[in-house]
């Protein structure tokens, strides 16, 4: 009974070391996380504030206020 008591004494302590490493890489991986979708948050965002130069086509007639077209 000893024996087997100690062999799962050893089997814990692996898990526990184990769930530790574990814990500690899924902290990591978000953090990274959290730092890569901040910048793309950022890049959307300033994609999303520049203005769209299609948005307003130059027009082909004058712009003094008549629609004739240019001679």
């Amino acid at each position: 009974m000893e024996r087997l008591n100690t062999k799962l004494f050893w089997q814990n302590c692996c898990i526990m070391k184990d769930n530790e490493r574990l814990r500690n890489k899924a902290q990591r991986l978000n953090q990274e996380n959290q730092l890569l979708l901040s910048q793309l948050r950022k890049k959307l965002a300033k994609a999303n504030a520049k203005p769209d130069l299609n948005a307003f086509p130059v027009s082909k007639y004058n712009n003094n206020g008549d629609n004739a077209a240019p001679n």
